[in-house]
Order: C-alpha cells, then sequence, then structure tokens
C-alpha cells in the first residue's frame, strides 16, 4: 500500500489514474465473503504443501494482507500529494536532489505519523478478521489456540459456564484497544511537527 500510495503521489497522469482505479476496484470487493472464497479454494493446496498449521496461517496472513492494502495506499497517496508542495520539497528539488532522494529524505518522513496510526487499525481489523475466520471455522486449525478457536469450542458451554466465551471476548477488545492505543503513542513520538514544537 505505501509503495502504491508513493508512486501514485509523486506522478501525475495515467499512472496516478490506473493506480487509483487499481485500488478502487479493490475496495469495491466485499471482503469477509472474498476471504472465505480464497480460503475455500486453496487451503486444500497450501495444507499439502507446507502441512496444515504453516499452510492456513500462510494463507490467512496473506489473504488479508492482500485484502488491506488499499486504504494506506489512498492514504499515502493524499499524503505525497500534499507535502510534495511544501516549501522543504521544493527546496531541495532547487538543490537538485532526485526524486528517490525527496522521496525517503523529505516527504516520507513526514508521511509517517497517519500511516503508524492506519497501520496499527489495519493490525487491529486483522486480529479480528483472523479471529472471526476461526470463529468460523476456517481459520487457524484447532487446536491452535486463537480467540475464535475458543469462543468457538464455548459456544456449546454458554449456558452453563458463560465466562468461556466472554473471557476471550473481552480479550479481544482489550487487544484490539491496545492496537489503537499503540498506534497513537508512536503517532505523538514519531510525527517531526511535534517533536519540533517541543
Amino acid at each position: 500500500g505505501v509503495l502504491v500510495g508513493a508512486i501514485a503521489g509523486m506522478s501525475r497522469g495515467w499512472v496516478d489514474t490506473v493506480l487509483m482505479w487499481l485500488t478502487d476496484l479493490f475496495l469495491s470487493l466485499p471482503q469477509l465473503p472474498l476471504l472465505l472464497l480464497v480460503i475455500y479454494l486453496f487451503r486444500d493446496t497450501l495444507k499439502a504443501a507446507f502441512g496444515t498449521e504453516v499452510g492456513v496461517f500462510m494463507l490467512i496472513v496473506v489473504v488479508i494482507g492482500g485484502l488491506r492494502w488499499m486504504p494506506v495506499a489512498r492514504l499515502v497517496r493524499a499524503q505525497f500529494f500534499s507535502l510534495r508542495e511544501k516549501e522543504f520539497v521544493e527546496a531541495a528539488r532547487a538543490l537538485g536532489a532526485s526524486v528517490p532522494r525527496q522521496v525517503v529524505r523529505h516527504i516520507l518522513p513526514n508521511a509517517m505519523a497517519p500511516m503508524i496510526v492506519q497501520l496499527s487499525f489495519l493490525f487491529a481489523y486483522a486480529v479480528l478478521t483472523e479471529a472471526t475466520l476461526s470463529f468460523l471455522g476456517v481459520g487457524a486449525v484447532p487446536p491452535t489456540p486463537t480467540w475464535g478457536n475458543i469462543m468457538a469450542e464455548g459456544r456449546d458451554f454458554m449456558r452453563e459456564a458463560p465466562w468461556i466465551i466472554t473471557i476471550p471476548g473481552v480479550m479481544l477488545m482489550i487487544t484490539v484497544m491496545g492496537l489503537n492505543l499503540l498506534g497513537d503513542g508512536l503517532r505523538d513520538v514519531l510525527d517531526p511537527r511535534l517533536r519540533i514544537q517541543q
């Protein structure tokens, strides 16, 4: 997502149009049904190639990552559009800095703060998606202890022992909230504009 957004943000014309059209195409796909479809289509092949646990894990990581790069690409593109017109980038350009140097040295460090916050939200989304897939029975294979698997096994005992499903749900909520707070804290630490004001 960062690479697509950076290329689209630094280029103008047809390259930007094609990359954003591709991004919009992926954004229009329904995420959960597509995840389920891809997992059902390729799960047996990867299980045979890499083993049960590793094959399913690789598939889930690749599918979740492959379907969540679009918000990052749009955010990075917007940041690059804004930052490439700033005075410090124009000064670097006037001093003869190449485009890769402008990107790596000047634009990317200033675009990191919103990207880190977005990535922490996406990581929290990935944790929730994995728990959902495991709860539905297409994620990590039991007896792998994931929150989704624990909640799926505990749903038969909800009347006798409701904590079996409540405790993993609360822990999942705390993890997602912690990831969001971590992203917010990293933004405060890494944002160059905040460091200059202090």
